[in-house]
């Protein structure tokens, strides 16, 4: 069994590399940063769903764009805080959701895939109604400033920008996102999710309520897009129905796969992958970089057809008996 205090100075030196890390790189890199940490929550939002319940959707992007779109709203028209509008779009994007559970009840595998997709094909278009293109911005979209830091001052000869400082501000909420998903995987709650997975006859004979769980799921799954979806809004500084486009569904359902079902850690190599993978293809080849980016998810999925958590925890399991013997 691994030292306690091991345990503990690993966690500090981590805390104090993340710290450090936005002042070793210019204030673009960190903007990317910030991009890897939103999409962290939302992969993770759809892995809830998608892993550890069962229920495949090609909707979240949707949810990402509602929750976008509340905190630019509530930004731009009411003059609300930044960091004010991720609660308010956490509860409102949990109860959309909770309703879109409601069809799931009685659909299911690729009859729900389509029907999730749909609604991310109608939120964009919905989104540039001339009814209520005052409030949304229409096609234009909203353009948002960025939330200077609270102060100033300068480290490893770097200021203290606002894109520094919204990464403290996301690094800081994705934590509290991924302990809200930890504790609740680990209750009772989790449990019945992974129940309904697993074995939905044996967990309504166990006395499991499955349209209440099953809503719910799509409800959590959904408020943890749409926090992620306010967050993106913030650090980007504008919002437009072309940026939420169908490809933002499908490429979270990219980073789930790649960073593992049903983990919690592995959303992060997910967000890694969403973000830097398609930067990379587009630096390899400038003519066809989604041919690159389509050759490097096969490779992934030949090398880890269980997500980097997958191979990570098989290559442990491998390493821990040369250890145990040692």
């Amino acid at each position: 069994m691994a030292n306690p205090r091991l345990k503990w100075l690993v966690a500090l030196l981590a805390v104090a590399a993340l710290c450090v890390l936005p002042f070793l790189f210019k204030n673009y890199r960190v903007f990317q940063f910030n991009l890897v940490l939103i999409y962290a929550i939302a992969v993770l939002g759809l892995n809830l769903l998608t892993g550890f319940n069962g229920q495949i959707s090609l909707g979240h992007g949707a949810f990402y764009a509602v929750g976008a779109y509340v905190a630019a709203m509530l930004m731009d028209k009411l003059g609300v805080p930044y960091w004010a509008t991720l609660p308010i779009a956490g509860v409102l994007c949990f109860g959309l959701g909770f309703l879109m559970g409601f069809p799931a009840l009685r659909l299911g595998g690729h009859y729900l895939a389509l029907a999730t997709f749909a609604f991310a094909l109608a939120v964009p278009q919905l989104l540039k109604y001339k009814n209520i293109e005052g409030y949304t911005g229409g096609v234009q979209g909203i353009v948002l400033s960025k939330p200077e830091p609270p102060f100033s001052f300068r480290f490893l000869d770097q200021p203290f920008s606002a894109d520094r400082w919204l990464y403290f501000f996301t690094l800081v909420v994705a934590a509290v996102m991924f302990l809200l998903a930890w504790n609740l995987l680990r209750g009772r709650i989790g449990r019945a999710l992974i129940a309904i997975r697993d074995h939905p006859i044996a967990a309504t004979a166990m006395g499991i309520n499955l349209p209440l769980f099953k809503s719910m799921a799509f409800g959590i799954s959904a408020a943890f897009t749409g926090v992620a979806g306010a967050l993106g809004a913030i650090c980007v500084a504008f919002v437009s129905p072309d940026s939420f486009t169908v490809f933002l569904s499908i490429t979270f359902l990219v980073g789930v796969v790649v960073g593992g079902l049903a983990s919690i850690p592995g959303a992060i190599f997910g967000a890694i992958f969403i973000q830097f993978v398609p930067n990379l293809a587009d630096q390899i080849s400038k003519s066809a970089p989604w041919a690159i980016y389509g050759a490097v998810l096969i490779a992934l999925m030949y090398l880890m057809p269980t997500g980097a958590m997958g191979l990570l925890k098989s290559l442990w399991a491998r390493l821990r008996p040369a250890t145990s013997v040692g």
